[in-house]
């Protein structure tokens, strides 16, 4: 079935797209097939209720012809208790469901999320670097429980409406198939204006869906940035920005609800003058005495019950069209390969790392960049070895701790730690050897202890406390009303520079790397505090290899080994105090 939805809903489209689709509705399979139990429960359920629901106007039926008119009061008595029993029934039964279907949209919801967000952390800064982060959301939010409505809510909805459809027809047959010709007349009109409408339903809910990356994007861009808003006096522009946003929305918002309503107003026209029709045709058939009356009520209630599931498919219809836009928006993200390719299963195990660099002939550029950031650059840091790292901004210092953390691998040449390529250490063990602190600290909503942890979750409360008293917290812990507990709130706004750059500081002492390396990991700090935590850090790691970045000659002071990178070219030369 996926397989020839896919098929269908790819027709009239280019071979890319085409391959995107049905590569998507293959990975949202497989989701849905680990729950094939649970499913078929849910429509074990669904197809008893249908029945207790199809069950009702027959009984009506019995009861107004063999009950009411024939004035058989036994019988009225013991068809009115059975439909209360079917009428409790299909109640419990209706709450059941509901619980089930719920857990299940759950399930599947947050198992498709998570599976697009762990491939995401596969990928590269330069991925990050050409996206927009308000889309990513959107993606991650917007279409992927758009894709979860449609392979649970849409598809139990949508075989539910057939259970009740077959129900209903093979009913109305038995009651008359004559006037049951009058909705299988009118289905190929409905169908046939189904499929022209398509395209237009599609266009205009991507078109929607890129309206709502774009305020995303815009909250995102401006929140964490209201300082500097309000102090450059721009609040009137970035407001008269977002109503420009919104404008487009909703005007694209309603273009899309206006086609939504022509989708569906025909086939509804169309059912509507089908159920007149039926009344009219039966109802002189009743006047005649040809037709009981029981019979024409049962008739009409069926009529409207398979009137209600035709609806129900043709809002499938709508629902497939957004989500098969939402499925290659989510595709695009699955398909963006990582640069990093995973350690070869046959590497061999790496044995206790020391912390000795090598740059063997190193030579970098970025995908999609003719300029070269690194050329053919070599260099040896001796393990447990204080070395600097210059040069002027731009100069690709920030790329190459990049390579050392392996976020990028070498356009040629290699980089070793303790002779191994990195290439063949497993991608964790790497970044668990090379530490980098930087200027720019990411810190997350929970406590200070949580966020000195972040590297090391299983660090005891005792090692909390020594990283931190190290990396000089101590005050700023004392003034904390919950000290090492005290929430931080969201990035840790309310922090100094200094603050949240020694918060960093103390996650790195935590994690013991065997490279340690601080970009201008103690610029926010003044020079008694730097002196500090650097006399600190030079103590407890002396056999780690570190690497100062700094613009600070203060900083720099004590390093054996100087790097100065100028214009994609190491110098390397030796320092004496």
């Amino acid at each position: 079935m996926t397989h020839h939805l896919a098929r269908w809903l790819a027709r009239g489209i280019d071979t890319g797209q085409r391959a995107a689709l049905q590569d998507g509705f293959a990975w949202l399979y497989g989701f849905v097939a680990v729950r094939r139990r649970a499913i078929l429960g849910l429509l074990g359920l669904a197809l008893i209720a249908s029945t207790l629901s199809l069950l009702q106007p027959w009984l009506m039926k019995h009861l107004i012809d063999d009950g009411l008119l024939a004035g058989h009061y036994p019988t009225l008595a013991a068809i009115a208790v059975m439909m209360i029993v079917a009428g409790i029934l299909a109640t419990l039964l209706g709450g059941l469901n509901r619980y089930l279907h719920t857990r299940l949209s759950g399930q599947i919801l947050f198992a498709l999320r998570t599976d697009v967000y762990r491939h995401l952390q596969t990928l590269s800064p330069a991925f990050y670097a050409q996206r927009r982060i308000g889309d990513l959301l959107s993606r991650l939010d917007g279409d992927v429980a758009e894709i979860q409505r449609f392979a649970v809510d849409s598809l139990f909805a949508a075989i539910t409406s057939v259970i009740g459809l077959i129900g209903a027809l093979s009913l109305m047959l038995a009651l008359s198939w004559r006037l049951s010709l009058l909705l299988v007349l009118m289905l190929p009109v409905q169908i046939l204006w189904l499929r022209w409408m398509r395209r237009k339903v599609e266009a205009r809910a991507r078109t929607v869906r890129e309206r709502s990356a774009d305020l995303s994007s815009f909250f995102i861009e401006t929140l964490p940035a209201m300082k500097f808003i309000q102090s450059a006096r721009q609040e009137g522009r970035e407001a008269a920005r977002l109503d420009g946003l919104g404008r487009f929305y909703l005007a694209d918002l309603l273009r899309l609800q206006v086609t939504e309503f022509f989708t569906q107003a025909l086939p509804a026209t169309l059912t509507s003058l089908m159920r007149a029709s039926a009344f009219l045709i039966g109802g002189y058939w009743v006047v005649e005495g040809q037709w009981q009356l029981g019979a024409l009520i049962a008739f009409s209630t069926y009529l409207g019950m398979a009137s209600g599931p035709v609806g129900s498919l043709l809002g499938l219809f709508v629902a497939i069209q957004r989500m098969s836009v939402s499925l290659s928006r989510v595709a695009e993200l699955r398909q963006a390969t990582p640069d990093i390719a995973a350690a070869p299963a046959s590497a061999p195990q790496p044995p206790l790392l020391r912390g000795r660099v090598r740059l063997e002939n190193v030579s970098f550029t970025y995908p999609g960049r003719e300029q070269t950031v690194l050329d053919q650059v070599s260099a040896t840091l001796p393990a447990g070895a204080k070395v600097a790292l210059t040069g002027p901004s731009g100069a690709g210092k920030t790329t190459l701790i990049d390579l050392l953390q392996r976020h990028f691998d070498p356009t040629s040449g290699r980089i070793t730690l303790d002779d191994i390529d990195l290439r063949q250490l497993p991608l964790a063990r790497v970044r668990e050897a090379v530490a980098v602190v930087s200027q720019d600290t990411v810190l997350f909503r929970g406590s200070l202890a949580d966020n000195i942890r972040y590297a090391q979750p299983e660090a005891s409360a005792e090692a909390v406390r020594q990283a931190a008293r190290h990396a000089q917290l101590d005050e700023l812990i004392s003034l904390l009303p919950q000290g090492l507990d005290t929430p931080l709130g969201e990035r840790g706004q309310q922090l100094s520079g200094g603050q949240r750059q020694r918060i960093a500081i103390a996650r790195a002492l935590l994690q013991a790397p065997v490279v340690l390396v601080l970009d201008e990991a103690t610029s926010a700090v003044d020079e008694a505090t730097e002196t500090a935590v650097i006399a600190a850090v030079d103590t407890l790691f002396a056999h780690c290899t570190r690497l100062y970045i700094s613009h600070r000659a203060a900083t720099l002071r004590g390093c054996q080994l100087t790097l100065n990178l100028t214009h994609g070219t190491l110098r390397t030369s030796s320092t004496h105090d």
